[in-house]
């Protein structure tokens, strides 16, 4: 098996008197990508914002490479130069380049030389089909196009695992082919994910094991083929006749 590169255990967080997410253990290894389902309000946002400590846990524990994240001491900062997280909305610099929104990052949290940031992330936007675009401001992209952008603004840092919450929801149904494509790509070459979503088939095809939440809680995980085909428990089943 493969190194073991985030570690939730046994986490549970609390919004007040409202349990968001109840006692969810989740290993995920070096070049998998794991998908989480489940219906909107299911806690896979929230998961997604502890594991890149944006929302403290209530209890349980988060580990990055075996590093305890709840460590009082731990570097914040320092973690999330090793997380990338892309959000559903594409949270770009209107006010910066196409260019300057991929290179913000790597020359101010990484110290890279401005030359080699950009040779960087001339390089990613090539990759994407956007290199010709890359002196425009994002408004002038489409949504597909911005997101893309958001998802290569991560990849410029290098992270060791990828977070992505709903990618796609955004999105015009005429868009949402492209960023898939784009994750597709990300996948076949290796890419640590964990990723929320609700694009069935992409789940089918990509992950190497989905995870299905309700209420809060890990009730399922196997394997695409496992939990598409036979799924065990009452909710999954549910829920997949729903979006099926």
């Amino acid at each position: 098996m493969s190194e073991i590169v985030l570690s939730l255990a046994n986490v549970t967080k609390r919004f007040g008197d409202h349990e968001v997410l109840e006692g969810v253990s989740l290993d995920l290894h070096s070049h998998e990508v794991v998908a989480l389902i489940g219906h909107s309000g299911s806690g896979k946002s929230t998961l997604l914002r502890c594991a890149n400590l944006l929302e403290p846990v209530s209890s349980g524990a988060i580990s990055l490479f075996g590093q305890n994240l709840q460590d009082p001491n731990i570097d914040e900062d320092a973690v999330r130069r090793h997380i990338g997280m892309v959000f559903q909305s594409f949270n770009l610099f209107p006010h910066l380049s196409v260019l300057d929104n991929v290179m913000l990052g790597p020359i101010h949290s990484l110290k890279e030389p401005k030359e080699i940031a950009r040779e960087r992330a001339l390089g990613l936007l090539e990759r994407i089909g956007l290199a010709n675009r890359a002196q425009e401001f994002p408004d002038r992209l489409s949504g597909g196009q911005q997101q893309r952008v958001a998802i290569v603004r991560s990849l410029a840092m290098q992270p060791a695992l990828l977070l992505l919450d709903e990618v796609t929801s955004a999105l015009d149904p005429t868009l949402v082919g492209e960023v898939l494509d784009l994750l597709r790509e990300l996948a076949a070459q290796g890419t640590t994910m964990l990723i929320a979503t609700h694009e069935m088939n992409f789940c089918r095809e990509v992950a190497s094991r989905v995870a299905f939440l309700h209420q809060g809680r890990l009730v399922e995980i196997g394997s695409a083929k496992e939990i598409f085909e036979s799924p065990q428990h009452v909710e999954t089943k549910r829920f997949l006749e729903r979006v099926s």
